[in-house]
């Protein structure tokens, strides 16, 4: 930490005199270019050294959040203190509140999600699927298809972080010591997760962003359904004759879910239609509705408390109604709490957020944004530069690349942001750390599923990747 300050104070040490250097008169229209002032320069290498420190999150064992929210501070100070040398005092002040705007819309959305999937993992709908499919005794062919599949269709509901987790439980608890397996099988569901998240405002944080940001609507993430599937359905084709046709050992395992389990599902359901309602009937933020869908769950959560504190008072009943209320023998039943849930929100994800979002704006305030925007999209074109997008989502994280183009905002047809709305979500796959779902299980099925695991069949991944860009080509031409 110690060191942290000392370099912090350095830079501004070296950005102050340079302040100094300019005329104090200028007016905010007399402004010069500062991509190579020394304070831009300053807050590009503190971000580039926030972001190194991300990717070596599992290594160091320091949270993702701390760096990001560091870097974001310090950037605001310089942008602040290089736009009040030149007497504007309202730049700066007034980009921050936009950002800040963009943030807040963001985290409510996932707040909100984050709370409903926390909801349904203590009700045990998660744990029930998983104990289905484990004991239905399938061949690791099976497994490795059904998990793909039901990751490939879960995943634009439930997120591909949530999808992957689940998905990966059940491939470890039926491939057991079975190391090919489990690494085929992780392979397939991350590729699946993301491929699946790629067509859903509510699969991904990248087309979260691309849908509140109104680039595309609801109904036209479908468009790029079949350019999903293909991306998931080519390397799991050839990742096919790789798995054993044998039967693992049958695995004894029934859960059943908790008392009111189904009626968060379908309250879920309904929180996702009025977000899609208000942005599309009422031009509103998604995230007002997902709010209003939060105020169903808070009520609903009274409901459920409600009724087993009912079941703990006449005990005698619980004989007829344990299908209701299932809990082992002598054992209370911890009252459902939504403010439990809320807090359970992944709080180091939401604040990885912030962090990204400001250190972008920031950068975008010194000319970088524009400045990477005008090569990639006037130099390269856009065909080409959306690619790379999803080529570099693989080594970075999508969620900075794809706020990075939102903040350039380029110009260019409804096709082209489709395409990068499905390159941001796919590129990850290419690399075990290029998404959230890669890198969470590379924790869960550690020492097993590994970045050399996945990096051998990248090949074969980026032939999905690079048949899903020429379906999307292809079938939706008419869009570019």
């Amino acid at each position: 930490m110690k060191k942290i300050l000392f370099f912090t104070s350095l830079c501004l040490s070296f950005a102050l005199p340079a302040f100094a250097s300019s005329g104090s008169g200028a007016t905010p229209t007399d402004i010069p270019s500062l991509i190579t002032s020394m304070p831009g320069i300053i807050s590009l290498i503190i971000f580039v050294a926030a972001y190194s420190l991300v990717i070596m999150e599992e290594k160091l064992h320091l949270r993702k959040s701390k760096p990001v929210l560091l870097a974001a501070g310090i950037i605001w100070v310089l942008v602040a203190l290089t736009f009040s040398h030149y007497g504007d005092t309202h730049t700066a002040h007034n980009a921050i509140k936009h950002n800040f705007l963009e943030y807040a819309e963001l985290f409510l959305f996932l707040l909100a999600a984050m709370t409903y999937i926390n909801s349904m993992e203590e009700r045990n709908v998660f744990q029930a699927l998983r104990g289905w499919l484990v004991s239905r005794g399938f061949s690791m062919r099976a497994i490795f298809w059904l998990t793909g599949l039901l990751a490939f269709f879960i995943s634009p509901i439930a997120d591909n972080l949530t999808t992957a987790l689940l998905m990966g439980a059940v491939v470890m608890a039926v491939g057991g010591s079975n190391k090919k397996f489990v690494v085929l099988a992780c392979i397939n569901v991350v590729v699946a997760a993301n491929a699946g998240g790629a067509f859903s405002p509510f699969g991904d944080i990248t087309t979260l962003m691309v849908w509140q940001k109104g680039k595309v609507q609801f109904a036209e993430f479908f468009a790029i359904f079949f350019p999903s599937l293909v991306n998931w359905l080519i390397p799991a084709c050839i990742m096919h004759f790789a798995v054993e046709k044998a039967c693992p050992k049958k695995v004894e395992e029934k859960i059943s879910m908790k008392f009111g389990a189904k009626r968060i599902m379908a309250l879920f359901l309904v929180t996702i239609a009025t977000a899609v309602s208000f942005h599309n009937k009422l031009n509103l933020p998604p995230a007002a509705g997902m709010m209003l869908g939060l105020g169903f769950l808070g009520f609903f959560s009274y409901y459920i408390k409600k009724m087993e504190h009912r079941s703990l008072e006449y005990d005698g009943m619980l004989g007829s109604r344990e299908d209701q209320f299932p809990r082992p023998a002598d054992t209370p039943i911890e009252h459902f709490d939504i403010m439990r849930k809320v807090a359970r929100s992944e709080w180091d994800t939401l604040l990885f957020f912030y962090g990204v979002i400001l250190c972008v704006g920031g950068l975008s305030q010194f000319g970088y944004m524009a400045s990477l925007s005008n090569f990639l999209y006037a130099d390269l074109g856009a065909t080409i530069a959306n690619i790379l997008v999803g080529i570099l989502s693989a080594i970075l994280d999508n969620i900075p690349v794809m706020f990075a183009v939102l903040t350039m905002d380029p110009e260019m047809g409804h096709g082209q942001w489709l395409l990068v709305t499905l390159t941001a979500g796919v590129g990850g796959s290419l690399l075990s750390i290029g998404s959230a779902a890669g890198v969470a299980l590379m924790g869960t099925a550690r020492n097993t599923y590994t970045f050399g695991a996945h990096l051998r069949w990248t090949p074969v991944i980026a032939l999905g990747y690079a048949g899903s860009i020429w379906v999307h080509l292809w079938l939706n031409a008419k869009l570019f």
